[in-house]
């Protein structure tokens, strides 16, 4: 009975190891598979600010949480079904989907460069309503941001489903979960702390008893518009670079490899004409680079398809008046 007992026991420790084992898997493939999706990601996190602006600092936080809570119900309920559906009966789509989601990454990012560049109609300020309806206005901006949220989350999730080694169904099912949430955690958590960082700033500067502490106060409030842009920079850098490497990489798939090879080759090229403490960093900085590069011209392409074709055509399917 002792020894049955022992037995037992055996069993539960190789279960749970393996258990343990299974974990760490899941969690090191959400955490490299995510780390594809860093464009798509950047993006999220530089383009959600914009849906708290005009509102009173208190409502800041609620809203975000609202977009929060859609996200996540985006990735799980939606999305994740979705993509296993696309891995286990038709992985063969999983390619051409991550380019058109590149391409789209493209245009967005080459969009705000040719807004930069060339004047255009400002549009008109949204939060106008009366204070009375400022509920319906919030509902209106959190369902708004919901929906872009939604085809930000499409191409991360395709992302991270495309990073995820062959394994069996549970696997990328957990693996995707893990990612999904991981992800919209710090999307969300670190949008809260943008949008806070200058209320903090104030209370710093306002309440602080040390002078260190007024200075570091007022240094947040100064530098957060600052710090605002370079965030709307970066997350465009990113969305160029990502958005290029997955249509160039989708075109190596599909036979189409000379542009990557001739990328691979200048980067190689670059990363031998510094030391070698420094090859890796130079042929991998010169890929990216070039790789957006491509994200740009791509773009720029696409601008008027989109706003000229793909823009109207939605628009009377969908009812609506295509924006411009």
């Amino acid at each position: 009975m002792a020894g049955g007992l022992l037995a037992l026991l055996d069993d539960v420790a190789a279960i749970a190891k393996v258990a343990a084992a299974s974990i760490d898997d899941v969690a090191a493939g959400a955490a490299k598979a995510s780390a594809k999706a860093a464009g798509a990601v950047i993006d999220d996190a530089a383009v959600t600010p914009k849906y708290v602006q005009g509102f009173e600092a208190k409502r800041e936080l609620p809203i975000i949480w609202k977009i929060a809570k859609g996200s996540i119900k985006n990735k799980l309920l939606i999305l994740l079904p979705a993509a296993l559906l696309l891995a286990n009966f038709a992985p063969w789509l999983i390619s051409p989907l991550l380019m058109i989601g590149g391409a789209y990454l493209c245009f967005e990012g080459a969009e705000k460069i040719y807004h930069l560049l060339v004047p255009h109609d400002a549009h008109p300020v949204e939060n106008t309503e009366v204070a009375g309806d400022a509920a319906h206005l919030e509902e209106k901006k959190a369902a708004g941001a919901i929906k872009t949220d939604f085809i930000l989350s499409a191409e991360i999730m395709t992302i991270i489903l495309s990073g995820i080694p062959e394994s069996n169904f549970w696997m990328e099912a957990s693996t995707l979960a893990v990612a999904g949430v991981g992800i919209t955690v710090a999307v969300y958590g670190s949008v809260a702390l943008i949008v806070k960082m200058d209320d903090v700033g104030l209370a710093m500067y306002a309440g602080g008893r040390l002078s260190l502490t007024r200075t570091l106060g007022r240094w947040l409030v100064r530098g957060m518009p600052y710090f605002m842009k370079l965030l709307t920079i970066v997350g465009t850098a990113a969305m160029l670079w990502v958005g290029g490497s997955i249509v160039i990489h989708g075109m190596e798939e599909l036979g189409f490899g000379w542009l990557g090879h001739h990328i691979h080759d200048i980067a190689h090229l670059a990363g031998h004409a510094v030391p070698a403490a420094y090859e890796g960093f130079v042929a991998w900085t010169t890929k990216a680079a070039l790789d957006g590069v491509f994200g740009v011209a791509l773009g720029l392409v696409l601008i008027p398809v989109a706003t000229k074709v793909i823009g109207p055509i939605w628009g009377a399917v969908s009812g609506k008046k295509a924006a411009h």
